[in-house]
């Protein structure tokens, strides 16, 4: 398809996240669509982005719009990049290395989950010049260390350290979808992929994806319960220790992601962390979590460092909506898949000019040409 048919049919992230359904098998859409427990903290974070409105302007005239951001030293063409994903080659074949590729045409950041179905070493020869690896705590210092200089030999920059998740989450829908770490294609999981032609055909060309980063630290290790993985036998929770250890042994940018209380900011400041990744874990970790849009302004407000945003972003207004309630800059996890499983390949291009034309579409409205003008948004009222 041309890229104006494109637009004519899938003209929002909404579109793509329904083809998407439609595309997978239902245990690949419960585990990418999915929150955890009721799904609460999930819809918590569409319904406070929701509220959030600005004012229109009229008369401004013309506009030339002015969309990049400067971040970490960087100036992006754009606000946004790809955040990391666990497992993102069972989403749809390839997804690691598409994603990768893609942001590197775009000039945008692109994370690596630890427990990605690529190794960092699969995904040197496609990295652009903002690679972020995402690291989940290895327990044993020899793997650690290990796993920041494989990082680093294969070209990622900066380091992303998540801190939110403790303990394994239940995930309840992905667990009633049948799925289990590793992917077992069981007669009911097989069911599912027979009525999905283009993922099982994916599939078949490139094999059941596993944790390919871990292959050398977890040989014969027995299958974990359905919610958890093979990376829950290597990790630990960390500490502060554990964060200045980091800091200590990696040169280069470093974030700390799952930052959800303001009074944590001034400890990581001083430990000299680079920026603060405000994140629930779109609804993943923790039912009882407050939105991560309304944690934003608070943690705004007590620190200087700069500052990524995530959790229910599904358009170039909600972009908006963070950069206007604090956020620097904004990073997308589940959009991208959706486009992947949408379209294939040409699907994450696509996602990006369809965010790159909503917020032109929607800073129009409010008469600013630069994100620097970006307003705060106020709470409307209820429909």
């Amino acid at each position: 398809m041309r890229p104006m048919d494109l637009h004519s049919i899938y003209p929002g992230v909404m579109d793509l996240k329904w083809r998407a359904e439609k595309r997978l098998p239902r245990f690949v859409w419960d585990f990418l669509d999915s929150g955890t427990g009721t799904e609460a903290t999930k819809a918590r974070n569409r319904a406070a982005l929701d509220a959030l409105g600005f004012a229109p302007s009229i008369l401004h005239g013309p506009l030339d719009f002015d969309l990049s951001r400067d971040f970490l030293g960087h100036s992006f063409p754009l606000p946004f990049g790809f955040a990391p994903l666990g497992m993102s080659g069972m989403v749809w074949p390839g997804a690691e290395r598409i994603l990768a590729q893609t942001a590197a045409r775009a000039g945008l950041p692109y994370s690596l989950s630890t427990v990605a179905s690529q190794s960092p070493e699969d995904m040197a020869p496609h990295l652009g010049d903002h690679a972020w690896f995402q690291l989940y705590p290895p327990k044993k210092e020899e793997i650690r260390r290990d796993m920041l200089d494989r990082a680093r030999d294969a070209g990622f920059g900066t380091l992303v350290l998540t801190v939110d998740v403790p303990v394994a989450s239940r995930r309840e829908r992905q667990t009633r979808s049948g799925l289990t770490h590793p992917p077992a294609l069981t007669p009911r999981l097989l069911a599912q992929v027979a009525v999905r032609p283009a993922w099982a055909l994916g599939m078949a060309r490139t094999g059941m994806p596993r944790m390919r980063s871990l292959d050398k630290y977890t040989a014969g290790r027995e299958h974990l319960p359905p919610t958890e993985h093979i990376g829950y036998l290597l990790r630990t929770s960390p500490d502060m220790e554990y964060v200045k250890w980091l800091r200590d042994n990696w040169n280069g940018p470093f974030l700390i992601k799952g930052v959800m209380r303001a009074q944590d900011a001034a400890p990581l400041d001083s430990i000299g962390v680079d920026a603060l990744w405000v994140s629930n874990h779109a609804g993943r970790q923790f039912d009882g979590a407050r939105a991560s849009i309304e944690a934003l302004p608070e943690i705004r407000s007590e620190t200087r460092l700069p500052l990524i945003f995530d959790s229910g972003i599904e358009s170039g207004l909600d972009i908006l909506r963070a950069l206007g309630m604090g956020a620097d800059f904004v990073m997308l996890g589940r959009a991208p898949h959706f486009a992947l499983a949408a379209l294939g390949s040409p699907g994450p291009d696509h996602l990006i000019d369809i965010l790159r034309k909503d917020l032109q579409a929607n800073m129009g409205q409010m008469g600013i040409a630069s994100l620097a003008e970006v307003p705060v948004p106020t709470v409307l009222p209820p429909i």
